[in-house]
């Protein structure tokens, strides 16, 4: 063997190593987010497989792991031992946690000695009769950055489970042999956990109503039969899964006293929210502008003016017509209490207020209130945003990159010989090409990307702080990869491939620069499609 042949090796194995550790480290702070306040014994685990990544990457100057490993263990001094994380912890933590995710999604900024994609989710286990379609599963689900295992028996499922709880698993009724031995198992499973596995079961018949009763009580969230679809799976299984961290609500807290503002902020902080508070009502409109809140929080009285009549001067701005807005007073008289909710307001909570009433109210109503805000902004079909949103967004990013003096890029995508694919496989297959499509662009993309439907088989996405050249080459490795993913229809296979055009703010317009985005887009379908082009790519 001769020495490059060795040092390829080592590389291999050390980015193997690093891998594994950092996806130790995001599964963790996957349990720490879930429930913040149950989080305290999580600390150690934290620190010590955050230490151990920036040890491993530093071994073979992995340097975007170190640094994310390395910020972490920064974070941590925020978060006493013992205790709860706070906001200040949990934000800290957020930012490094993003460093690292970023480190394994941004292919245009790594050296080639840089080791492969991370997977960031917790495991997905597949538990089927038929071996081939397990294989071919965990392939397509490695795609859409799943981590996914197929199990030959319920025996080594169980090992597994005890080792690592999943995200979710696939289980075929038969599995095992017996007629309900799948269910059988996924019931021992049950009870060695304190919260239930999601569960997707598939059957070869459509079960009798006790199949699918007992099938529903041991956790069991879909039903298939009889032979199920790859690509409707993935899609049920996407759901199941927590593949992005829910953000905090904002709620903003108007309130004269500052005793109260402060007790309201400490306890919605302590409960994962990001809370802003001011104490004179002549402040509002500047918090409003500055904040942004899901959420309103208002005092019934206040010294020159009332939370009623705050409520009205709020709903007179369009984009906070729909935020839900909370009355907070002494006041216990119900009709008062209808009168003041009849002129703007949702909710009214009673002072000496409860931690956990107002931490519910919040929760339900943040909840509510994040529904009806996709209906507006988000394309039924795909989860992603639509036409106006994305060109909302697209102005505000505009806003930011100037403020900031940072470049910004704008890409249209097109889905190559759509109509063909309608035409030959159906529409319900095309609908679910382009849910395969959005789905492998949020897996890819940062956080920071938006990515919207912009009509029929068109994407548009806006690359915050990105050049040009970075933004070909991420959409560029994303292209090919989606090409390599195998589509289904029935018992026929097939490939679908997308173009796209890139186009970097020169200061102009957002309809220009949709224009110059869309006018790369149309070279690269002249170019023979299946291909990205940018508007300073030397070949466009």
């Amino acid at each position: 063997m001769t020495d490059e042949s060795q040092k390829e090796k080592l590389r291999q194995h050390f980015a193997r190593r690093v891998t594994n550790q950092a996806r130790v480290v995001l599964d963790t702070w996957q349990k720490i987010h879930a429930d913040p306040q149950d989080a305290a014994p999580f600390r150690g685990d934290l620190e010590a497989a955050a230490d151990k990544l920036a040890r491993y990457a530093s071994r073979f100057e992995m340097t975007t792991y170190v640094d994310a490993g390395r910020g972490i263990l920064a974070a941590l001094p925020h978060w006493p031992q013992g205790e709860a994380p706070g906001q200040p912890a949990l934000e800290a933590l957020r930012e490094a946690i993003i460093s690292l995710e970023q480190s394994t999604q941004r292919k245009a900024d790594r050296q080639s000695a840089e080791p492969p994609r991370v997977y960031r989710k917790t495991p997905v286990y597949i538990a089927l009769a038929s071996h081939e379609l397990a294989t071919r599963l965990v392939r397509q689900l490695e795609f859409f950055g799943f981590r996914a295992e197929a199990f030959a028996s319920a025996a080594e499922l169980m090992d597994a489970c005890a080792l690592h709880k999943p995200e979710t698993i696939l289980m075929d009724i038969r599995f095992g042999g017996g007629a309900d031995t799948g269910m059988s198992t996924v019931e021992t499973l049950q009870q060695r956990h304190e919260t239930p596995i999601p569960i997707i079961f598939v059957s070869e018949d459509d079960g009798t109503i006790e199949t699918r009763l007992r099938a529903s009580r041991c956790g069991g969230e879909e039903f298939f039969h009889p032979a199920v679809d790859p690509g409707q799976l993935i899609e049920k299984i996407e759901t199941y899964t927590h593949n992005s961290a829910i953000e905090p609500y904002r709620v903003l807290v108007l309130d004269d006293s500052r005793a109260q503002a402060k007790f309201m902020e400490t306890v919605l902080n302590k409960a994962g929210m990001k809370a802003h508070i001011i104490t004179d009502p002549m402040q509002i409109i500047m918090a409003l502008d500055e904040f942004n809140p899901e959420i309103i929080i208002l005092d019934m009285y206040m010294p020159g003016c009332t939370g009623m009549e705050i409520a009205r001067v709020i709903r007179q701005q369009d984009r906070f017509h729909s935020v839900p807005i909370i009355y907070l007073s002494a006041e216990d008289d119900v009709q008062k209490q209808l009168h003041a909710m009849s002129l703007g307001g949702d909710d009214f909570l009673t002072k000496p207020i409860d931690p956990k009433h107002l931490v519910a109210t919040i929760h339900n109503r943040g909840r509510r209130a994040r529904s009806l805000l996709a209906l507006m902004i988000r394309d039924s079909l795909t989860g992603l945003f639509n036409h106006t949103h994305t060109l909302y967004l697209l102005e505000q990013e505009m806003v930011r990159a100037s403020q900031k003096g940072q470049p910004l890029c704008f890409a249209m995508i097109d889905v190559d010989y759509f109509k063909k694919v309608n035409d030959t496989f159906g529409h319900p297959i095309g609908d679910r090409i382009l849910r395969a499509l959005s789905m492998f662009l949020k897996q890819r993309l940062r956080k920071t990307d938006h990515i919207g439907r912009y009509g029929g088989e068109e994407f548009a996405v806006i690359l915050p702080d990105t050049r040009e050249s970075d933004a070909r080459a991420v959409l560029n490795d994303i292209r090919e990869r989606f090409a390599e993913l195998t589509q289904n229809a029935g018992d026929r296979e097939f490939h679908v491939t997308f173009s796209c055009g890139v186009a970097r703010w020169q200061g102009e317009p957002a309809s220009a620069m949709c224009e110059r985005a869309d006018q790369a887009l149309y070279r690269a379908k002249n170019a023979g499609r299946n291909c990205v082009i940018g508007t300073e790519d030397p070949s466009a």
